[in-house]
């Protein structure tokens, strides 16, 4: 038997035990070259300069790649040591170390370069579906052809053969070190075994479960107004993700044991057959696993993050839009600046309506309904000033001369700032200060953002009340624009034409003037662009994590593949062992993904406001899609090891 000969044996010998390791290098090959190649792709400078993604791609095929390294070299370590007693029984034979590494080398080699180029040409079918799906979230107006790029391919030819040689340095160093005696003893030795926990363990198991608790606790005080200070915010922000990922870790570690034992206590050691094959087994498996557990249940719950956090600036981008801009198109100049972007519709046929508000700024005393730190650090004796408009100018609005409605309300700012929806207030003048009673706040805008002195929301006051503030204005506080000009287009199909005008004006150009279209357009752009790169990132990671954890089963199958004959020749039927496996996947694949969701949950519902105006809808949408995607390898864990039981007689 020639050598040749051998290569072919265990290549077909071990294929069916590689074929997921195989797709997940097809796929993240296929993912990065097209990654490559939008890179290059001269589309993604084009559509007027509206996208610059190249930069974007560049970066994040570099996070690609060593998510996809990790995961190659992770795989690698797994199925050399898996094949160890067959490097053993090499060596018995007479094979040097030597030969043993060039065998594996060529089977690598045929399956590493085989793989990469199948996954080169599934990365070309796929570039162009790719880049229209880029197109069509950024809301890109261009073509998007097939093209291929021989830069990409250069790249990826370079970047995935370093990882093909970091890989046989592996599997040239696990050769050189192991002696015949312990390359059989390679996979005899267990896990953990079932042993009484220590009041160490117990005590670590509770605080893991304690240090997840605290996190999640500061994180919802994060922006709650109490914390004032950069240094003190930034500081809080390490606390958090610190304590989360060591009480990840503790979690793996002790509290799933505790957690598991404490239910084995309860029922007084009487455990049924799908009790002893989750429960006794994932206790004491996890905890040797801990790292591993802790590096995908954080990379995850980053990738969840993340993901929910673009998506939801890209779904809230109408609503943020209308904040920022509340007509169709805004004016923020002398009359005489609005007139001509109104004849020039008229010209054109196409009808509108003007909104015009007079804006005064008055100075308010907010003390009594606001985070009175961040007040005393504004200075003027904790005076603010607020954009203010009367409200016979606002239709549908009518406050007494006691009352003011905070209009235009921003989320990121109330939360951070902590002001109250109802309260006492004060407007100074120039003369004398004039008590007011807050009733109410509305998200709905009644000037541009341009008023609304970073973000902060504009007071509604009685038309007696604004007269008597524009008769006694502090001039220090005053804006050189005082009046607001909104036009909204009667048609709504008529809106792309008359923004066309719009920007022929050039009336973009001048501060405080804006197009509603053409925010919302740029927040899809810039959100979209970001959303597709984290998804498929999330995607990547998904992949390898959800095959790293397969491979892991396939380890424990094959080790528990003994038991199972026993427990076959004692009675149990098939369907009575997969009931305990199904068990044992859900708590296997189950627990990493809901605690990931859990930090994830935590981690967006602490500052999601920043980024849109939407929480649930798009957060649950990725949760759910994440969950379904992640469950596939559940449940081909559960056909391993229905494969696994059936071997068993």
């Amino acid at each position: 038997m020639n050598i040749n000969y051998l290569i072919y044996r265990n290549l077909k010998k071990n294929i069916k035990n590689y074929y997921l390791y195989v797709f997940a290098l097809i796929f993240s090959v296929a993912l990065y070259f097209s990654f490559v190649t939008l890179q290059y792709d001269p589309a993604m400078d084009e559509a007027k300069g509206s996208i610059k993604g190249g930069a974007a791609l560049g970066a994040a095929s570099v996070l690609l790649v060593a998510i996809v390294a990790i995961f190659l070299l992770y795989a690698n370590n797994i199925f050399i040591k898996r094949r160890s007693k067959e490097i053993g029984l090499f060596q018995l034979i007479g094979l040097t170390k030597g030969k043993i590494f060039i065998i594996l080398s060529t089977e690598n080699l045929i399956l590493y370069f085989g793989s990469m180029l199948i996954g080169i040409f599934a990365g070309f079918s796929v570039s162009r579906l790719i880049l229209m799906v880029l197109f069509k979230i950024t809301g890109v107006d261009a073509n998007a052809s097939l093209r291929f790029s021989s830069e990409a391919l250069i790249q990826t030819v370079i970047v995935f053969a370093i990882v093909y040689l970091l890989i046989m340095m592996m599997n040239y160093l696990f050769i050189k070190r192991q002696s015949i005696l312990s390359l059989f003893r390679t996979v005899s030795k267990t896990q953990a075994r079932v042993k009484k926990l220590s009041i160490m363990e117990i005590l670590i198991g509770l605080f893991g479960i304690g240090l997840i608790l605290y996190g999640y606790y500061v994180s919802t005080k994060l922006f709650s107004g109490d914390i004032t200070e950069m240094n003190k915010l930034f500081l809080n922000m390490i606390l958090i993700l610190g304590s989360v990922i060591i009480g990840t870790y503790l979690f793996y570690k002790g509290s799933v044991s505790f957690i598991f034992n404490a239910i084995r206590k309860s029922k007084g050691g009487y455990l049924s057959l799908n009790e002893v094959l989750s429960l006794s087994s994932i206790m004491f498996r996890m905890k040797s696993n801990a790292i591993l557990l802790t590096v995908i249940t954080t990379v995850s719950a980053l990738a969840i993050g993340l993901l929910s956090l673009s998506y939801i600036s890209y779904y809230s981008a109408e609503k943020s839009a209308q904040q920022s801009i509340p007509n169709d198109f805004t004016i923020v100049q002398t009359e005489e600046g609005q007139t001509p972007f109104t004849d020039a519709l008229s010209a054109a046929g196409i009808d509108y309506d003007v909104v015009q508000r007079n804006v005064l700024q008055g100075e308010f005393d907010l003390s009594q309904i606001m985070n009175s730190s961040l007040l005393n650090s504004s200075g003027d004796d904790g005076k603010m000033p607020l954009s203010v408009v009367s409200d016979k100018e606002v239709e549908g609005t009518d406050v007494s001369p006691n009352e003011t409605l905070f209009a235009g309300s921003n989320d990121a700012i109330l939360k951070f700032m902590s002001i109250q929806e109802t309260g006492d207030i004060t407007l100074h003048n120039s003369k004398q200060k004039i008590p007011l009673k807050l009733i109410g706040m509305s998200k709905e805008a009644v000037v541009s953002n341009y008023f609304s002195n970073g973000s902060m929301p504009t007071a509604i006051v009685d038309d007696t009340v604004y007269n008597e503030l524009s008769q006694n204005l502090n001039p220090d506080i005053q804006d050189k624009y005082s009046v607001y000009f909104g036009v909204d287009i009667k048609d709504s199909s008529q809106v792309e034409e008359a923004n066309k005008i719009f920007v022929e004006l050039g009336l973009e150009a001048y501060r405080g003037n804006g197009s509603q279209s053409e925010m919302i357009q740029y927040q899809k752009t810039n959100m979209g662009l970001m959303m597709f790169i984290v998804g498929f990132l999330g995607l990547t990671f998904l992949i390898t994590s959800g095959c790293i954890l397969y491979f892991k089963q396939m380890d424990e199958g094959e080790e528990e593949k003994a038991n199972y004959t026993i427990l076959r020749k004692l009675g149990f039927t098939q369907g009575n062992l997969l009931r305990g496996i199904q068990m044992k996947q859900i708590f296997n694949f189950g627990i990493p993904l809901i605690v990931g969701l859990f930090h994830s949950y935590f981690a967006v519902k602490s500052g999601w406001f920043f980024f849109g105006t939407e929480l649930w809808t798009p957060m649950i949408m990725v949760m759910l899609l994440y969950t379904v995607l992640y469950s596939i390898f559940g449940l081909l864990s559960v056909l391993f090891y229905k494969g696994i039981i059936k071997e068993a007689l």
